[in-house]
């Protein structure tokens, strides 16, 4: 990849000073070692719910159905050490290697961290979904001596309906990334992630949990191959000052407009900033209308990005509610262009975005509020990584609105992945290794 000269500083999301010029490819998902263990741990961390199988054998809880007569209770809690240890020895590949197993709530959850090995070795990251969820099943049908007509009933605890369906619907060996099979495309995998995960893993911090969205959406268009060559820079400077608050851009701007402002005034105070910066300049006028011009469009991508964060921050968290955040991505950025004569943010891909969006999250269709969406998603996937992180944003500023709220869906995050610091602090995570 490129060396950039230009430096960008890293503010966390206090607005405190973390580093100044850090050169701009030190933030690269293909450099900076913080990213690179967010991407990591998020291919080769599974969760395991060792409280839930037991509960769910009790009342043969199975896949999301329940078959009657096929209930099986057993003390996995009493004999948790022993099965920890049993999924331990059959998951690690070698002696002292990465492999390691963290117990939260009492060991009622766990969290594995398979091999480094057993990914390597393999042609995608489901060996690190298949390794456990066979070998916690096996740890239980071993400890308890588990006969053949019921071992299927672990089975099923732990894996949950498949191979019955294509994923592993209601398993209770879980990870943060869905089946390859339901990516939209090439290197979806990691924009694969809902909104609300992203939320509780942050602990509902807005700026941190669009860090970690705005991380994993562009490690995922780079894997998609749109971030080579020139759209290297382009990318990268839209992470920086939206995901990253690079400049304390996003802070300033929220703080300037978050007492009494509107989505109009933090137009204003963008383009305010854009010509303070020399990123944009009056050009030709047109009647009434002042044109600007810009010699560097990557760099005014990149604040008109972060102007759409702060706008979302302030429109949805005045309101406490996250169902704003489609008409914020859709009429800032119109507003903007209307304002500038130049494109707004993704060269007009999050306007159109934010249309489908708002349809399918709350309009006429309605489906299930902006928490269940991710940057996978058929509506959402368009934006080249600026949109799904002002809906995490968003959702973290929400009151209790949503039909699915975060700790409905995804309180278990919280309290597994949520404790692990690249995924709860990604922004001092990662202006530490820049």
């Amino acid at each position: 990849m490129a060396k950039y000269t230009e430096t960008i500083d890293l503010y966390s999301d206090d607005g405190k000073l973390l580093k100044s010029g850090v050169a701009l490819d030190r933030i690269s998902p293909l450099v900076n070692p913080a990213t690179g263990k967010i991407i990591d741990l998020t291919k080769r961390t599974i969760s395991v719910n060792l409280g839930g199988i037991q509960d769910a054998l009790k009342v043969g809880k199975l896949g999301k159905g329940k078959i009657k007569g096929r209930e099986l209770d057993l003390p996995i809690m009493e004999n948790k050490d022993a099965i920890v240890a049993k999924i331990k020895e059959m998951i690690q590949v070698e002696e002292g290697d990465d492999t390691e197993i963290m117990e939260f709530n009492g060991g009622k959850l766990l969290l594995v961290q398979v091999p480094t090995k057993r990914l390597v070795n393999a042609s995608t990251y489901d060996a690190a979904i298949t390794s456990v969820a066979a070998a916690t099943t096996f740890s239980i049908v071993d400890q308890f001596n588990i006969d053949a007509f019921n071992a299927s009933t672990v089975k099923a605890a732990c894996w949950g309906s498949y191979p019955h369906t294509q994923d592993m619907e209601g398993a209770l060996v879980t990870s943060i990334l869905t089946i390859p099979q339901n990516n939209e495309g090439i290197g979806y995998a990691l924009r694969n992630i809902p909104v609300n995960h992203t939320v509780m893993m942050t602990g509902r911090n807005a700026l941190q949990g669009a860090a970690l969205s705005s991380t994993l959406e562009t490690a995922g268009i780079f894997e998609m191959g749109s971030a080579v060559g020139p759209f290297e820079r382009a990318q990268l400077l839209a992470y920086a000052y939206q995901g990253l608050n690079a400049n304390n851009m996003v802070y300033d701007l929220v703080k300037a407009n978050g007492q009494n402002g509107t989505v109009g005034t933090v137009v204003q105070s963008l383009v305010e900033r854009a010509i303070e910066d020399k990123v944009i300049a009056p050009g030709k006028k047109g009647g009434y209308f002042q044109f600007y011009d810009t010699k560097d469009p990557m760099l005014w991508n990149a604040y008109a990005a972060a102007g759409t964060m702060a706008a979302t921050i302030v429109n949805c968290g005045a309101g406490r509610f996250a169902q704003a955040v489609s008409a914020t991505l859709l009429y800032f950025n119109d507003l903007l262009e209307h304002e500038t004569g130049l494109p707004s943010t993704d060269y007009g891909r999050v306007m159109g975005t934010a249309v489908g969006f708002s349809f399918f999250s709350h309009s006429i269709y309605g489906g299930g509020g902006p928490g269940i969406f991710n940057g996978n998603h058929v509506v959402t996937r368009h934006a080249n990584g600026v949109a799904i992180p002002c809906v995490v944003a968003a959702a973290a500023l929400d009151a209790g609105t949503q039909m699915f709220s975060p700790e409905s869906t995804s309180k278990l995050f919280a309290d597994t992945y949520g404790k692990i610091d690249v995924f709860n602090k990604p922004i001092d995570q990662i202006a530490n290794g820049a």
